[in-house]
């Protein structure tokens, strides 16, 4: 090729890559969206596309400037803002509810898709497939994999109704830390500060040497407690 035409992109070079930015962004979008996560298959795709036309446009949008003695280009200069950029789209993802964060994972699978995106757009074909065959395996089967490895330790729901009082929610941790019971995730309603009663949400791991009717007869003996449940 040609010097003056290395900044110079054919229509058809363009639209392929655009295609493949659908392509590969839309396969990791149809996994959050199948999966009932915050960001889906069309925000997937306009993260990737749009990552990939900031590429193109970073490369190949001013080759009427490139044989300016005076100009300095860099082409990833723009494109380097997607990185920062998307920062904020994937904040949108990420929910708290009382103690619970959840959204970090699509948040993250936003931020590759727009790696993906860029990829892409700079001609790396080969690594933004590879990148997206390895995010949807990540993504789609080491979850999987993770219950199966870990299936002795049994995942439950234990949801406990105590009264509204401060300090509850320690003590009812450090009953099942006695326990030796490992607490995965958290989740708190208060309801009205008028309620007697809140309700507190503990996703736990039973191992397998201790019983689970061990576990609730234990908690239901905790001063306050007035139900309890395990699902």
């Amino acid at each position: 090729m040609e010097v003056d035409q290395i900044w110079v992109i054919s229509h058809g070079e363009t639209t392929l890559r655009l295609i493949i930015a659908t392509a590969l962004g839309g396969l990791i979008g149809w996994e959050r969206e199948r999966n009932k996560h915050p960001a889906g298959f069309r925000t997937h795709i306009l993260v990737c596309v749009g990552a990939t036309l900031i590429m193109l446009l970073s490369i190949y949008g001013f080759p009427q400037f490139m044989d300016q003695d005076q100009v300095r280009f860099d082409p990833g200069r723009i494109a380097a803002q997607v990185v920062s950029g998307i920062g904020f789209l994937g904040a949108g993802t990420i929910l708290r509810q009382g103690l619970t964060v959840s959204g970090l994972t699509t948040a993250a699978s936003l931020w590759v898709v727009a790696a993906i995106g860029l990829a892409v757009g700079a001609g790396f074909h080969f690594p933004a497939v590879l990148t997206t065959i390895l995010a949807l395996v990540s993504l789609e089967f080491l979850n999987k994999l993770e219950d199966w490895l870990f299936k002795s330790n049994r995942k439950k729901l234990l949801r406990i109704y105590v009264v509204n009082q401060p300090g509850k929610l320690g003590e009812l941790a450090s009953l099942l830390g006695d326990l030796n019971i490992p607490i995965r995730k958290v989740q708190i309603d208060e309801g009205e500060p008028t309620e007697a009663v809140m309700e507190i949400d503990f996703v736990i791991r039973i191992p397998p040497n201790v019983e689970i009717s061990e576990i609730v007869e234990q908690v239901r003996e905790a001063e306050g407690v007035k139900e309890v449940h395990l699902d």
